[in-house]
């Protein structure tokens, strides 16, 4: 049982944590559908496809709309968030893989010099409001002045799916096993420390480490007791622990540079019969046993918000080819709140 105001409630459901996240994402990122078809226009994606006969593949739609190559994964992303929305519509190829994107009777009205594109363009003007910018090449973040957590951009708008205190709570309170028999773990750009003490506090045997920049380290308070701060680099080198934990950190980076910071995390820990692993905090998309199409839209408004931010949100499969690239043989997908995991990655 939970106490909210003096009052004692039922602790929810794996299920209403999923319905709760998806309508609180619902209000929190209304903003995104406006940003999406907002950009869809100005591209002029809809006339896109119009011109195809209708059905356009995502590279023809990439083509005829200007987008950069490096951009085409934004556009991906774009493309099913209005896709899920019931802008567009998809058809599959064997495999699941989206073959090529055709119009709905609403994106057919913003085809046309007669259409309503004026008034999506008039009603989506709103100060502050994001927007991808497709059309130029995907500059890659700059390391320089970045936590350990990712990039700079990510201070400005930070891309955190929830509080870290909710996540420590629902990971101590109901997934302990994750850290028993671990005697030592590294908490790569922990930042404050907040989820190593957390974690020092419950299991008082393992010796806990925050690793982030020299200038994050330094505005760090003192720990004391079975956590340190260490300064370093992710990209260069990890200290020799049992476990790495990564809370938030890879979906602030594209592919390779997730690659990197794996490689380095299997360097630094033990075999999986010793008890090595990577424990990554981070939304999977498409998971979980509770989806509909409000979970669904809302992770897609959230990964299409990543992209804003240099950011990317990643299904399992996309997950599971970067564990395979960085040299692990296996990893586990636990729900841990609403659409977010603990993954266990091992070497």
């Amino acid at each position: 049982m939970a106490f909210v105001h003096g009052e004692q409630q039922a602790v929810p459901s794996d299920e209403d944590m999923v319905g709760a996240f998806a309508l609180l994402y619902h209000h929190a990122f209304s903003y995104i559908k406006t940003m999406a078809l907002k950009c869809a226009v100005e591209l002029g994606i809809p006339d896109a496809i119009h011109g195809r006969g209708g059905a356009a593949t995502l590279a023809e739609i990439a083509n005829d709309a200007g987008v950069h190559e490096s951009r085409l994964p934004d556009l991906r992303c774009l493309m099913k968030l209005l896709t899920t929305s019931g802008l567009f519509r998809a058809t599959a190829a064997d495999g699941g893989e989206v073959a090529s994107y055709g119009l709905t009777v609403a994106s057919s009205l913003v085809v046309g010099p007669r259409s309503l594109s004026n008034m999506v363009r008039f009603d989506s003007a709103r100060p502050g409001l994001p927007h991808p910018v497709l059309r130029h090449a995907h500059v890659a973040p700059d390391r320089a002045g970045a936590g350990a957590g990712g990039p700079q951009v990510a201070l400005r708008a930070d891309p955190r799916p929830l509080p870290s205190q909710l996540l420590i709570e629902a990971v101590l309170g109901g997934h302990r096993d994750v850290f028993h028999g671990l005697t030592s773990l590294v908490d790569v750009g922990g930042g404050q420390g907040s989820f190593a003490k957390a974690i020092a506090a419950a299991f008082p045997g393992i010796k806990c480490t925050v690793m982030d920049l020299p200038h994050v380290v330094d505005d760090a308070p003192v720990a004391g007791g079975d956590v340190q701060f260490v300064a370093g680099d992710m990209f260069e080198s990890i200290p020799t622990p049992d476990a790495v934990l990564l809370k938030y950190v890879l979906h602030c980076w594209d592919d390779n540079n997730c690659v990197k910071i794996l490689k380095h995390c299997k360097d630094a820990i033990p075999a999986r019969d010793a008890g090595g692993k990577v424990v990554i905090t981070e939304m999977v998309l498409g998971s979980g046993p509770h989806r509909d199409t409000k979970v669904a839209e809302t992770e897609e408004k959230h990964s299409l918000f990543l992209t804003c931010i240099s950011g990317m949100g990643r299904e399992e499969h996309e997950w599971k080819k970067i564990f395979h690239d960085a040299g692990f043989s296996d990893y586990k997908i636990t729900p841990v709140m609403g659409p977010i995991s603990v993954i266990e990655v091992y070497p």
